[in-house]
């Protein structure tokens, strides 16, 4: 089932419910001042308070687009009024959209359907690429070089997210945390299992040994050269 993720900075995205549309799931969640630090299957949007309780939605926005693990959400500026000068401020510093709130769980899908039904069929391959390494993300495979690489779902993601951080050295939690895992159900000798298959499919495919280990810290998926 496809999947769709909503983020608001209204408390909103902390208590309305999922939706079904045919094939596809929408979910929704809370955007921080932090920006997302995890992986999010299919689109994203996001809905950004003029004001929030940390920072002006300007500059959220702003950082959205900084980050490239974000840069390509979909962002709809959320404007205490129509004032014309607000909504050039929202376009200038990022919007895609804007909107005079308050938002509610209706509103806010009524406007995503709406847009999501004509970007989907314009929508080019979904591809997280690092040097030769890509993934295809609506199909779910690995390639380097042109060359398939076999793994795993949980390693599939653990190189997606270490691919959207490449050369960052990432905590076992940091790593169980990207991939949207429990923590209390999830051992972080499981994350060094992953990493082994990881390492090992990565060689095999040809890509040699990207994935460094630093001793009690964590790991780094190293940039090809």
């Amino acid at each position: 089932m496809k999947c769709v993720t909503i983020l608001t900075t209204d408390p909103l995205g902390e208590t309305a419910e999922d939706f079904l549309s045919d094939d596809c799931r929408f979910t929704f969640g809370r955007l921080r001042a932090d920006v997302p630090q995890r992986l999010f299957d299919g689109p994203v949007w996001t809905f950004i308070d003029w004001l929030t309780p940390e920072l002006s939605g300007l500059e959220l926005c702003r950082r959205l687009r900084a980050d490239g693990r974000t840069a390509e959400v979909h962002v709809t500026m959320v404007l205490e009024n129509g004032d014309i000068d607000d909504r050039r401020r929202a376009m200038a510093a990022g919007a895609d959209d804007y909107m005079v709130g308050p938002i509610d769980r209706n509103t806010v899908l009524d406007r995503v359907l709406a847009c999501e039904n004509g970007e989907r069929a314009q929508r080019p391959g979904n591809l997280v690429s690092l040097g030769d390494l890509v993934i295809d993300v609506d199909t779910m495979r690995v390639k380097w070089h042109d060359r398939p690489v076999a793994l795993r779902p949980n390693e599939l993601r653990l190189l997606r997210f270490m691919m959207e951080n490449p050369d960052r050295l990432l905590s076992r939690q940091d790593l169980i945390s990207g991939l949207g895992k429990d923590e209390q159900h999830i051992d972080e000798r499981s994350v060094d299992v992953w990493v082994g298959r990881l390492r090992r499919a990565l060689k095999q495919a040809g890509a040699g040994n990207l994935l460094r280990t630093i001793r009690s810290r964590g790991y780094v998926l190293d940039s090809p050269d």
